[in-house]
């Protein structure tokens, strides 16, 4: 089983069929950055429109059923998530309506504080807000998972307490192994296993040690010195391959309206766009790659099997549902 914790691709025919030639079973996709819900739903309504024009190669996810449903057609099974809570705008109503239309990750922050808690940019963390609380228990009601990625360590951690389900990081590294802003410290990554959450561990080059040049082997390397610290069991991969996708979209993901000027995150000035992938991970095709070097660390094969895929779905079929 081959499941993506996340991807931001600039979707086309071209990039479901590698979907389908790399065997990837399920995939949690971007759907909001900045929208607001009006936005929100129209995004919504553009995957609509795929799912009938490509119905030999996708279907909408809802639940971790139709990852089993997927495999037995050939298909990839698209689960939706958002980088923001913008689409819930000020109105805690609208989390259950939009989990309704398919929604199954939001994370609290993006770069920036939020309503609910602050992004990994911002100077100083002042955790969990008053709503943010509220917003929290709320998405434990409903089944839709709070992602973290983009979030700031205190809030981060505060999250995974206050938080009566798992929460998930759905794509970063460790911050000791690679020190970007968005990648996690150890007290951050223990809060969210010890309260059963995931990692998906990211091939964004600004998160990976060398960047650009980083080799498979470091990478698997980091993933196997993680699962003895943590628990394999808390494991997955969340690629963040933003596959295509013009340089004009880092500008969307990383500015919105909030400012008129660009923002260059973790890439540098001169260098504003999409940084070029590792030779290892190009697309789709290449998560094979992963796998094999996985297993060249010493990991048996359960093991690797629940990183490519299993730990996801596990975690898929005790979250994505109301709370029992």
């Amino acid at each position: 089983m081959l499941i993506d914790g996340l991807q931001y691709a600039n979707w086309s025919e071209k990039i479901f069929r590698q979907m389908r030639e790399g065997g990837v079973d399920a995939v949690h996709v971007t759907i909001a950055y900045h929208e607001t819900f009006r936005e929100t739903v129209l995004n919504f309504e553009k995957w609509n429109r795929w799912f009938e024009q490509y119905p030999d190669l996708i279907l909408k996810g809802q639940w971790a059923s139709d990852i089993d449903r997927a495999r037995e057609t050939g298909r990839t099974a698209v689960f939706f998530g958002f980088q923001n809570p913008s689409p819930i705008e000020d109105d805690i109503g609208l989390v259950e309506i939009l989990h309704t239309l398919g929604a199954r990750f939001m994370q609290l922050t993006y770069n920036n504080q939020s309503l609910l808690a602050t992004g990994c940019y911002e100077a100083e963390d002042t955790g969990i807000t008053r709503m943010g609380k509220q917003v929290i228990k709320e998405m434990n009601r409903v089944g839709l998972v709070i992602d973290m990625s983009h979030s700031a360590d205190r809030s981060t951690i505060e999250a995974a307490e206050i938080s009566e389900r798992p929460i998930a990081i759905t794509h970063a590294n460790p911050h000791a192994w690679h020190p970007a802003l968005r990648n996690k410290r150890d007290d951050v990554i223990r809060a969210v296993t010890e309260n059963g959450g995931m990692i998906g561990f990211s091939v964004y080059p600004h998160h990976l040690k060398g960047k650009t040049d980083c080799t498979l082997e470091d990478f698997c390397e980091m993933i196997a010195r993680t699962a003895d610290r943590f628990g394999v069991e808390h494991l997955g991969i969340g690629t963040d391959l933003c596959q295509d996708q013009p340089d004009s979209v880092v500008e969307w993901m990383r500015v919105g309206r909030w400012s008129k000027d660009i923002d260059y995150g973790e890439g540098s000035a001169a260098a504003p766009g999409f940084p070029e992938m590792p030779s290892w991970f190009k697309d789709n095709r290449d998560f094979g790659n992963i796998a094999q070097g996985l297993r060249a660390t010493g990991m048996n094969s359960d093991e690797v099997a629940g990183i490519m895929g299993g730990n996801w779905y596990r975690f898929f079929a005790e979250n994505f549902g109301p709370q029992g």
